[in-house]
């Protein structure tokens, strides 16, 4: 779960860490005149909030030096389409705007924390060169780039804070304040059950001031739980199918593809996947309705299949485990029942009590398909939506199983 800009400076307040003047999110230009009294006498800088970077080079970060301006600036930025090198050729429509009090900047610098895989632990990334892309900088001076590695309850230690201090050129006089504001960098990160802190840039004021001019916060989704206060937050990311998934317990993302996938446990969700794209077909989703599916989740599954436009055939994928297969087949014979099926439906079951399933399935006199392997299916799926292809799309050399058989191994 990804935070705007101004929802990760408002946590950073609440652990004490310096962030400028704020006059408030607008969502409405006649909400301007209120946020430039709030956030102080000009200049102001007006900031698209979008879960994007690149932000000030699409046209999303401007200065007002005064209020006209910056009634000119908001009614430009609220409701515009921004495009950054981060949204992959996609418009983001900006809803909220953040007014802030402008700050001078006397250098800038690079800090975050962020989550080791490798070293197993959480570990501040920083550098001296802020302001730029992170990203460029570690490929283009990976000198540059300074890595502490953190205990996973305890945070940063004093010490480990002092030293980067030193690294990263912070003035004497502010030591103190880098130290506490690098503690509670960590705290948020832990705190938070995040998967990045990010400050990018905090600056140094021409008064040795520290103060955190941009802020960046991902926390985990499997931890929302325990997250309530974040859970409560908007789910910017997430496309209306997706959230209407996460109310009835469904994993689900939207892709590009035509063929529709509904498939129990997330592994075999992500192979599902592969194996379509290997035989020539492109997945429509990923969808994971997980290991005790009930009937009714099984006919949410399809419902949100189905309710994306570019699918023209689904592909149900289910290895019956703890739920037995005829269970299963039941309950894909009531939600095809209740759901208006328009595409060809294939099914294949695996599992406990599998020849049960499959002939409930074959004597349901339903139109659907039955396969007896994920290749079989996955190539009768393609097929669906493309008649003419013969056994799949298979290219040339691209590895594919031979047989059914060797798709099952």
């Amino acid at each position: 779960m990804k935070l705007l800009e101004y929802e990760a400076k408002e946590i950073f307040a609440t652990y004490g860490i310096p962030v400028p003047q704020s006059g408030g999110v607008i969502t409405d230009v006649r909400q301007l005149p209120e946020a430039l009294k709030k956030a102080g006498g000009g200049p102001w800088v007006l900031k698209a909030q979008v879960l994007a970077g690149g932000r000030g080079k699409a046209g999303g970060v401007k200065i007002a030096k005064t209020p006209a301006e910056a009634e000119a600036v908001a009614k430009a930025m609220v409701g515009m389409k921004m495009v950054t090198h981060q949204t992959h050729g996609k418009a983001l429509v900006v809803g909220e705007v953040l007014v802030n009090k402008c700050s001078d900047i006397k250098r800038e610098i690079y800090i975050a924390v962020a989550m080791d895989r490798k070293g197993e632990r959480p570990v501040v990334i920083a550098s001296a060169e802020g302001g730029v892309a992170i990203e460029e900088l570690a490929q283009s001076k990976p000198e540059a780039i300074l890595k502490v590695p953190l205990d996973a309850v305890r945070g940063i230690e004093p010490y480990q804070a002092r030293g980067l201090a030193f690294k990263l050129g912070i003035p004497a006089k502010e030591l103190g304040s880098f130290v506490r504001f690098a503690t509670a960098l960590a705290r948020i990160f832990i705190d938070l059950d995040a998967s990045l802190v990010e400050v990018n840039p905090l600056i140094v004021t021409p008064e040795d001031k520290l103060v955190a001019l941009d802020g960046k916060i991902v926390t985990d989704d499997n931890a929302l739980f325990r997250q309530k206060s974040l859970a409560e937050r908007p789910d910017r990311e997430s496309t209306d199918l997706e959230l209407k998934a996460k109310k009835v317990g469904i994993n689900y993302i939207g892709l590009d593809g035509d063929i529709g996938c509904m498939v129990n446990g997330a592994g075999l969700a992500m192979a599902t996947m592969d194996t379509v794209a290997l035989a020539g077909g492109m997945p429509a989703n990923f969808l994971d309705v997980g290991g005790g599916a009930t009937a009714d989740q099984v006919t949410a599954a399809f419902k949100i299949i189905l309710a994306d436009p570019k699918v023209r055939a689904v592909l149900v994928n289910i290895f019956g485990g703890i739920m037995k297969c005829d269970v299963i087949a039941q309950g894909v014979l009531e939600a095809v029942k209740k759901v208006e099926l328009k595409v060809p439906l294939i099914v294949r079951l695996e599992g406990t009590n599998v020849e049960q399933g499959r002939d409930l399935l074959k004597k349901s006199g339903l139109k659907l398909t039955s396969a007896v392997s994920l290749w079989d299916a996955a190539q009768k799926a393609v097929s669906a939506v493309t008649p003419s292809a013969q056994g799949g799309r298979r290219r040339s050399g691209d590895g594919g199983p031979r047989s059914a058989e060797e798709a099952k191994q």
